[in-house]
């Protein structure tokens, strides 16, 4: 398990007042019809932070399926992504133990206080990453958010590793450092 992530579950009691096992029981006994709905409700009823809702609601439901289960599903037949993936991770990891790294089933998250990145296979030769800025304006590689919706403001199509250059890595760390 990423270490950020096992650093969030070890801190939930304190943060939240429950630990995950119970988060998950009381989860049970909801219904729920989108991700949004179940974080919203711990963040309104509970006083729950973003960060802690989501990651709650996302290891609740993916309670049958581990994180490595979830990414190695994504990329089932395009492995040929894996490398940039892994290489985005690689940097990722490098801007401070705050980092949570969610995966999910289609995409994952990457979470400071707010999320700030979202990877996912777009296509078989193409992941696209989504990145959150305020009043960025868009350039012909800094693209708006497309299929991302509000999830992100911008998004970057990779479909090599060396897409993963200095220009991207400094995006990443924008995004990192607005999502205090």
């Amino acid at each position: 398990m990423d270490k950020a992530l096992q650093t969030m579950i070890d801190n939930m009691p304190e943060k939240t007042g429950k630990s995950l096992s119970e988060w998950k029981e009381f989860l049970k006994t909801k219904s729920f019809s989108k991700h949004s709905e179940a974080v919203n409700f711990l963040k309104k009823e509970h006083n729950v932070t973003h960060g802690f809702a989501n990651t709650i609601v996302a290891l609740s439901k993916e309670e049958n399926e581990s994180s490595t289960d979830l990414v190695e599903n994504q990329y089932k037949g395009k492995e040929n992504l894996l490398p940039i993936y892994k290489s985005m991770l690689a940097v990722i990891k490098e801007f401070g133990e705050d980092v949570t790294i969610t995966p999910k089933k289609t995409s994952v998250s990457i979470i400071r206080k707010k999320q700030f990145a979202l990877i996912k296979p777009a296509t078989k030769t193409r992941i696209d990453l989504g990145l959150k800025f305020k009043d960025k304006p868009t350039t012909d590689r800094l693209e708006n958010s497309g299929p991302f919706g509000t999830m992100c403001t911008h998004r970057v199509r990779l479909s090599n590793v060396n897409d993963i250059d200095d220009e991207l890595k400094k995006w990443l760390l924008e995004s990192y450092q607005n999502a205090e």
